[in-house]
């Protein structure tokens, strides 16, 4: 998107006597036509003429509002870049290398560790034990009453 820089300067309250003009409005003219020619040789373009208020003071306690006639310039600030994006130099591609993820041989109730637990606090330990520890044989048989205990 291009960036600009803008100006505001006042217009011309006067017009600029010639011999060739003669009447105020063509004296008037004149003079805005050489304010807008000096701007634009100088890189600025014309935007639009506002009148804006001013409030000024007026004695040493009151104050009142103007209104100023002003022409708004602008000058782009630097030339558009282009918007594409830079060209990326070529990387060598290499295939992804896939490493098969570690996983024991046997199942792990066939593999060597407790045949039974030592002592049980109602917590199952995190190591591998052969069989049913005795707090899942009385769950177990709390919900299933019909079954004879082994």
């Amino acid at each position: 998107m291009p960036q600009y820089q803008y100006r505001v300067i006042s217009a011309p309250t006067r017009g600029v006597k010639t011999k060739a003009l003669k009447t105020p409005e063509d004296r008037f003219s004149h003079a805005l036509e050489e304010v807008m020619n000096q701007m634009a040789s100088e890189g600025w373009e014309y935007q639009r003429a506002e009148t804006l208020p001013s409030v000024e003071r007026s004695g040493l306690t009151s104050s009142t509002t103007n209104w100023r006639n002003v022409l708004v310039f602008r000058k782009l600030l630097q030339a558009p870049r282009a918007q594409t994006a830079p060209e990326a130099a070529p990387t060598e591609r290499r295939e992804p290398v896939i490493i098969p993820p570690k996983t024991p041989d046997d199942d792990a109730s066939q593999s060597e560790g407790a045949s039974r637990m030592l002592s049980d606090n109602g917590v199952e330990e995190a190591s591998e034990v052969s069989g049913m520890t005795s707090s899942l044989k009385q769950l177990a048989a709390s919900r299933n009453p019909d079954k004879p205990k082994d």
